[in-house]
Order: structure tokens, then C-alpha cells, then sequence
């Protein structure tokens, strides 16, 4: 097989990077490892659009135009949802069945050729991709290669240096999953309280501290949400297949502890039951890339702009580094900063682009860049410049 672009992941930024590619009139390949895209959005239920907002607005300003604004036009229609002020920051809350289908709608009204339930498994400058599925193979031959896989998988199999945070400062995993038949209030504080009654009486398991609850939207559907720590079989590594391992177990485990407890003692969750488990937990920070260009968390807070800004970073520095919630550092005057092309071209490399939360940045940078709203637009800028950059034609 042949593409001009080839994208690796199917996430915000992949989606983003293989519509606007093929926008541009680039032959694209698309491979995702689920059967549906959306990343983060869809499978792991992350349910709120981060970063498509200026910070400090009196009203939802984009930071981004295109695909981010399209994204977000397309999910208000289907959710007739609208956009939130929560503290400094508008987030969009979004629904991941409805994502799904959007995405969909995307990728096919683009002409993108999608190949669903395979990943990359080796890759050769030039370039020439291996993809796996079920235990058989396909070759592409592509002209461009996008690393939209969060992990930056195709620098592993290049075999390349890569960026990541010792593993004590690394954004911590999140658990989301779906709840039915919950009538009673949502009081944050209430529930909060409950949970630490449960911990203390040694009914519930020291994790379940990190976890909250969120309506989705939809009549009686609640979206439960719980922060680990990764560490349940040592050092967190969001690339060791134990530690993945243990994560989703201990995510299900506490979610049905806590969900059975207060069907027994909170009122309004008589008949509440967990109705849907994510396909994974949502790992917020992995391995990046080293680019052209840094981009760092000082620049961030500066509001820091570059001569070959493709996108905008318009969301704080949320640092996640334990399951204890979030610290968050604020741009200066709520200034959104510029993200340079530099960061979405992988250093040493031609033809070779990044987007969404591996591109090139430093640790702190990182923990504004990964939201999906940015990832949408990084997505955006990663497949126009792979479009533009050369193409193979069948013979």
C-alpha cells in the first residue's frame, strides 16, 4: 500500500492531522489500535473538551480556528451542550458516544482510508511502515509519516533518544467510567466526604480518594472519575505492560468499591451500577519527541510567541504529579502562547512529524500541550505540514 501520509494514532491530534492532510489533497492513511477514534475522548471517557478557550474570557473565545472550532460547533449541535466556566478556564463537556460518531463523520466526508484495530510495529526512514493486525502484517509506503500515538512510538521503533519525566514527576493516569440509575445529588463535598468515612472505617481502599462524579448530560448516566497513581507495581511506567496492567485492574476494582458502598449508604444511589468500563485508562503524559524545537513551561506562562507558530497553547499548566488533584500555573494576563512548528518536526529526521501530547516540549510545557483542544490544533498544523511536504504516487 502507498499514502502520502501515513498518521500513526487516532486521538484528537490524529484525527485532526489525518483530516487536514487529506484536506489538503494528500493520499492518507490513518492506523488506530481501537475500533473507533477519539483517544482519550472516547476511549478512555474523557468527557470535557480542555483547552479550545482563551483563559480568562468573560466569554468563550477560541484560541484555535478550524478544526478545533469545527469539532466543537459539531459536538454543541449533537449534545446541545455549551460551553462551561469553570474558575479562569471555558471547557466544553462532551459526550464520547456522540465523539465517536463525529470523528466518523470527519474522517469520511475527508475520504481518509482508516485502519482500525492495528498498530505500527516497525518503521524505516524513507519511509515504510509495518503494521500489524491479528497477527498479519501490511507494508505502507508513505511519503510522510505523523506520530500522533501519545507515546511516541514511532521514535521507539527508530530506535531514537526521546524525552520523558523521571517517573515520580510524571502526570499521574486517570480511570473514567460510566454509571446508570444514580437520583440522588452530585454535591461534590457530600460525596467527598462519604469516601473519607469509607477510607477511615477501612470499608474502602485508600485510592478511592482521587475519585469524583460528573452528570454526562444524558438522563440518568453519570460519569465517575478516579485518579491513581500508577505506582500499584512499582515505579509508574506508562509503557511497561505490568504497570497498564495493574492500572486497569485497580481502576475497576475501586470504582465497583465505591459504587457499591454508596448504593448501600448514600441516598439517591440505591440502584446506581457501573454500565460502562473504558477500553483503557486515560495515561495523560508518556514519552516525546525531541524536535527542532523545545517548546518549555516558561514559555507558556510567558504567553511566548515564534516566528513559525502554527497553534496556541491556551491552557494552564496543569500539573498532575500525584492522584492528589491538580496544581495549575497560570499564563501572564491569561496570554495564550505560541507553539512553533519546530516542536511538530522530529529532529534528524525529513517528512517525520508530531502532534498532541509526545511533541517536542519539556515536562511543564507538557502539561498544558496534551489537552485535546490544543490536540486538535496541533493536529491540524502536524497534518497540513505533512501534506505539503512531498507524495507518492501509485504507479
Amino acid at each position: 500500500m502507498k499514502a502520502d501520509v501515513l498518521v500513526i494514532g487516532g486521538g484528537s491530534a490524529g484525527l485532526a492531522a489525518a483530516v487536514s492532510a487529506a484536506r489538503h489533497g494528500a493520499r492518507t492513511v490513518m492506523v488506530e489500535r481501537h475500533g473507533m477514534l477519539g483517544g482519550m475522548g472516547t476511549a478512555s471517557l474523557v468527557h470535557t473538551f480542555c483547552g479550545l478557550y482563551r483563559i480568562d474570557g468573560e466569554r468563550p473565545e477560541f484560541a484555535n480556528e478550524g478544526i478545533p472550532v469545527e469539532v466543537a460547533e459539531r459536538m454543541a449541535a449533537a449534545t446541545g451542550g455549551s460551553p462551561v466556566k469553570m474558575g479562569r478556564v471555558w471547557v466544553l463537556p462532551q459526550h464520547p458516544v456522540a465523539f465517536a460518531a463525529i470523528a466518523d463523520e470527519l474522517i469520511r466526508e475527508a475520504g481518509v482510508e482508516r485502519l482500525f484495530h492495528s498498530e505500527l510495529v516497525a518503521l524505516e526512514p524513507g519511509w515504510r511502515a509495518r503494521i500489524a493486525c491479528r497477527g498479519e502484517t501490511l507494508e505502507i509506503e508513505a511519503g510522510a509519516v505523523v506520530d500522533a500515538s501519545g507515546d511516541a512510538v514511532a521514535a521507539a521503533l527508530l530506535g531514537v533518544p526521546d524525552e520523558r519525566a523521571p517517573a515520580e514527576r510524571l502526570q499521574r493516569p486517570a480511570y473514567v467510567c460510566g454509571l446508570q440509575g444514580v437520583t440522588g445529588e452530585l454535591s461534590g463535598l457530600e460525596l467527598g466526604g462519604r469516601i473519607v468515612e469509607g477510607i477511615r472505617a477501612g470499608v474502602l481502599p485508600k485510592a478511592a480518594m482521587g475519585m469524583h462524579f460528573r452528570t454526562s448530560g444524558r438522563p440518568g448516566e453519570v460519569f465517575g472519575t478516579l485518579d491513581l497513581s500508577g505506582e500499584e507495581t512499582g515505579a509508574y511506567d506508562p509503557t511497561d505492560p505490568a504497570c497498564l496492567s495493574a492500572i486497569e485492574s485497580t481502576g475497576r476494582e475501586v470504582a465497583r468499591a465505591v459504587v457499591d458502598y454508596f448504593r448501600e449508604r448514600q441516598p439517591g444511589w440505591e440502584q446506581a451500577y457501573i454500565a460502562h468500563w473504558p477500553a483503557r485508562a486515560g495515561v495523560r503524559e508518556s514519552r516525546r519527541w525531541i524536535g527542532e524545537a523545545t517548546l518549555t513551561g516558561d514559555e507558556v506562562l510567558a504567553g511566548a510567541t515564534h516566528d513559525d507558530d502554527v497553534a496556541f497553547a491556551s491552557w494552564p499548566l496543569e500539573l498532575r504529579e500525584t492522584n492528589r488533584g491538580p496544581k495549575l500555573r497560570y499564563p501572564e494576563n491569561g496570554r495564550a502562547a505560541g507553539i512553533p512548528a519546530g516542536s511538530l518536526r522530529a529532529k534528524g529526521f525529513e517528512r517525520l512529524f508530531v502532534a498532541g501530547r509526545c511533541l517536542s516540549c519539556d515536562h511543564e510545557a507538557q502539561a498544558s500541550i496534551r489537552v485535546m483542544g490544543t490536540c486538535f490544533a496541533t493536529g491540524e498544523a502536524a497534518g497540513r505540514l505533512a501534506a505539503g511536504s512531498g507524495s507518492l504516487q501509485e504507479p
